[in-house]
């Protein structure tokens, strides 16, 4: 069962688990001083757990980017600020994952396109596997919350025990053969909001690739990288037979309630990290929209690893917004 550790293998945190497979509370950290041993310690953690939630943190965005940076290269919104559009906030390196319209500063309207695409952010995905380049950690920070009881909290779901539990012909599937996922934001987009992006085509926008059965470093362990992201799945550059039926049966397994939890964000600072090389996540929705502000500020770190570039060059183009999007869908991100 979930609960405090009691034969903890950590010396400066204290750690709660969230769920009997991954998902922790970490407590002890001063993240005004956060020692070599004491990050050493949370990067075990994160490790172990997948996802580690940090309590009134009392970080600012310099000093959020700041503590991301110690992670590794942290990824930015260069590439997004196309057209004279305006950051949020001062830092590149922070993304803005709340519902607030950087021109107004008000609540952003849900029938706007920007309030579509984030649709996409409430189905269980992996931040970044539309790009070359893979992310590992993803560092979310509450500024500004609902009231509590109105939603917005964040699901996660244990995609490592989810690939361990595979039907054995499932598995014995993805081991002998060499499947690799195709990843595209158009495509979760339009699984978000079907009707609002009918007519988009995820085939006509940037596709990246990374293999679907891989072993998470860290840990030592398989992971399933799947998620809405992924639109099919090929094998020698060419999608096998019944690729969606794959997908489906991939993402339906991996996110069974036996293998997700909730974590409810209690007061600003308030900070989640997640490993997306083995977690898989979602924005949970709630009376909140439409109604309240929910600013929500994440920074993303590229991942280092052997895999982190999947199949993909490493000299392509990396694209924000889609500069031959129909006028409907301005401020879309990823159509």
């Amino acid at each position: 069962m979930p609960g405090l550790i009691q034969d903890s293998p950590f010396k400066t945190i204290t750690v709660h688990e969230l769920h009997p497979t991954f998902a922790a509370e970490v407590s002890g950290v001063d993240f005004q001083n956060v020692t070599e041993e004491q990050f050493s310690e949370i990067v075990a953690a994160m490790a172990k757990y997948g996802v580690c939630v940090f309590r009134d943190t009392g970080l600012s965005d310099e000093a959020h980017v700041k503590f991301s940076e110690r992670f590794g290269e942290l990824d930015n919104i260069r590439r997004y600020l196309l057209g004279g559009r305006k950051p949020r906030y001062e830092l590149y390196e922070l993304f803005d994952a709340g519902n607030i319209d950087a021109e107004t500063d008000t609540i952003l309207d849900p029938r706007s396109p920007r309030a579509h695409s984030n649709r996409g952010n409430g189905l269980f995905h992996a931040d970044s596997t539309f790009n070359p380049r893979r992310a590992s950690f993803s560092l979310l920070r509450a500024c500004e919350l609902p009231p509590a009881g109105n939603g917005g909290n964040t699901d996660f779901a244990d995609s490592r025990t989810a690939f361990d539990e595979l039907p054995a012909d499932l598995k014995a599937e993805l081991l002998a053969h060499d499947y690799v996922g195709v990843h595209s934001m158009a495509h979760s987009r339009k699984l978000g909001s079907p009707e609002f992006f009918a007519d988009v085509d995820p085939t006509k926008t940037p596709m990246q690739r990374h293999r679907v059965a891989q072993m998470h470093e860290p840990s030592g362990r398989m992971n399933l990288l799947i998620g809405a992201h992924l639109h099919h799945i090929e094998e020698n550059g060419v999608e096998i037979p019944n690729s969606w039926d794959l997908v489906q049966r991939l993402n339906a397994h991996a996110t069974q309630d036996k293998y997700t939890t909730t974590v409810q964000w209690d007061q600003p600072g308030d900070m989640i990290i997640w490993d997306n090389r083995c977690v898989l996540h979602r924005a949970g929705g709630g009376a909140f929209e439409g109604k309240y502000r929910r600013d929500l500020r994440r920074t993303t770190v590229h991942d280092d690893s052997p895999t982190a570039w999947g199949c993909n060059a490493k000299d392509v183009e990396w694209l924000g917004f889609n500069t031959n999007a129909k006028p409907k869908h301005a401020g879309a991100v990823g159509v």
